[in-house]
C-alpha cells in the first residue's frame, strides 16, 4: 500500500491535529550553533539545573533487577508517596509523568461532545488530551494578570461540562490560584483537576483537601523539584474510587523500576533537594528583578521555576533565535493571549548572568 493509501485510513479528525510542542534537544542546537553540548544553557523546559540527588545516581548504578517488571500495583511507591504527601495510599496513583495522568483522567471523564473548561492560557497538554478524547475545550480567559476568573468559569458550566482543568501555579505564566478560588470551583460539583507540577516552588497546595471532596483531583511530579524529568515520574491524589478506575484503564507497567528507585532515594534525600529548591527560588527572584530592568520586556511575578515575559519592543521569535545562536535556549510562545512572549527557566546564577548579558546585547540591536 502507498503512503497516500495509508494516510486515507488515518482518523480524519487527526489529520490537521496540532500536537504538543516540546523543548529542543541540546545536541541538535549545539550542532547548529557550533557550540559544545556542555556550553548550552538550557532554559526552555523548566528543568532543574542542579539535577537529581546524588543518591539516585548511586542507587541506579547498584540496581540489579532491571530484567524484572515493576510492581504494577505500585505498592512500595504508593507508601513512599503517602509518607511524603501525608495522604493515605488509597488516594494515590503514579504514572509515566503527570502528562500521562492528564490523558488518563480526561479519557476517564470525557467522551465525544463532552465539554472541558480550561482557564486559558494554560498548560497545552490540557487541550491536547481533550481533543484526542473527542471532547470540546471551553476556553475561559484569565484576566490581564493571568488570574483565574472564577465567576466566568462558573458561568461557563452547563449540562455538558465534565471537568474543570486548572494548572496551579500556572504554566506558562507562573501565576498561582488561591486555595479559596480552587475550592469555590470545587463547590460547583464539577470534577476539578488541579495540576500542581510546580507547587514545591510556591503557592497553596490543595493536596490534603482531596480526602474531603469527591470531585477534587491533584497532580504532582518529580520532574521539577527533584530533577527527575528524564525518568518521567508523576503521580496523582484522587478520591479512592477514581484511583480504582484509573488503575483499570492505565497501562500495567506505567512506572519503570528506575523511576521507582529514583523516587525512593529522592525522598530519602528530600532535605538536600528542598535546599536546592530554595536556591532556585532565590535565583528566580533575582532573574525577575534583572528582567524587570529591561524596558522592552514585561516580566510577570512567578511562583514556579520560570519567569514569563511579554516582549514590548521587538519580536519574541527573533529574540529567541538570537539567544539560541548564542547557545541559550528559552521558550518562544505565540498563542492566543500569549502573543509575542518568551518563557525563561531558572538556571544557576552563572546562567542568569549569561542570559541577561545576551538580552542586553540583543536589545541594543
Amino acid at each position: 500500500m502507498s503512503e497516500e493509501g495509508i494516510a486515507r485510513l488515518v482518523r480524519s479528525d487527526l489529520v490537521a491535529f496540532g500536537g504538543y510542542v516540546a523543548g529542543k534537544a541540546p545536541e541538535t542546537i549545539a550542532k547548529k550553533a557550533k557550540i559544545s553540548v556542555e556550553d548550552i544553557i538550557k532554559l526552555d523546559a523548566n528543568e532543574n539545573p542542579y539535577g537529581c540527588s546524588p543518591r539516585v545516581k548511586q542507587a541506579l548504578g547498584n540496581y540489579h533487577y532491571f530484567n524484572i517488571y515493576p510492581d504494577a500495583m505500585q505498592t512500595e511507591l504508593k507508601k513512599l508517596l503517602q509518607d511524603y504527601t501525608g495522604v493515605s495510599a488509597e488516594h494515590i496513583i503514579a504514572s509515566n509523568g503527570s502528562d500521562q495522568l492528564i490523558d488518563l483522567v480526561i479519557r476517564l471523564f470525557v467522551g465525544p461532545g463532552d465539554e472541558v473548561i480550561n482557564c486559558v492560557p494554560s498548560f497545552d497538554m490540557f487541550r491536547f488530551s481533550t481533543i484526542l478524547c473527542h471532547g470540546k475545550q471551553v476556553e475561559v480567559p484569565r484576566d490581564e494578570n493571568y488570574i483565574v476568573d472564577v465567576s466566568a468559569v462558573k458561568r461557563a458550566i452547563n449540562k455538558k461540562t465534565k471537568m474543570i482543568l486548572l494548572a496551579n501555579p500556572n504554566n506558562p505564566t507562573g501565576t498561582p490560584t488561591p486555595q479559596k478560588d480552587v475550592l469555590e470551583l470545587v463547590d460547583t460539583g464539577v470534577p476539578v483537576l488541579a495540576d500542581e507540577a510546580y507547587i514545591e516552588f510556591g503557592g497553596e497546595t490543595v493536596t490534603p483537601l482531596v480526602t474531603k471532596y469527591k470531585n477534587l483531583m491533584v497532580l504532582r511530579t518529580f520532574s521539577k523539584w527533584a530533577g527527575l524529568a528524564g525518568l518521567r515520574i508523576g503521580y496523582g491524589i484522587f478520591p479512592p474510587r477514581i484511583v480504582e478506575y484509573l488503575f483499570k484503564i492505565k497501562m500495567p507497567y506505567s512506572v519503570n523500576v528506575a523511576a521507582q528507585v529514583a523516587v525512593r532515594e529522592s525522598l530519602k534525600d528530600a532535605d538536600y533537594l528542598k535546599d536546592r529548591v530554595k536556591i532556585i527560588i532565590a535565583e528566580r527572584e533575582r532573574l525577575f528583578g534583572e528582567l524587570s530592568k529591561l524596558k522592552w520586556l514585561k516580566a510577570f511575578p512567578s511562583r514556579t521555576n520560570f519567569v514569563f515575559c511579554h516582549v514590548l519592543n521587538g519580536k519574541a521569535s527573533q529574540i529567541q533565535q538570537e539567544l539560541q545562536n548564542r547557545g541559550i535556549l528559552v521558550r518562544h510562545i505565540d498563542q492566543p493571549l500569549l502573543r509575542n512572549s518568551i518563557r525563561i527557566g531558572v538556571g544557576k546564577p552563572e546562567h542568569t548572568d549569561a542570559l541577561i548579558k545576551a538580552l542586553k546585547e540583543v536589545g541594543e540591536k
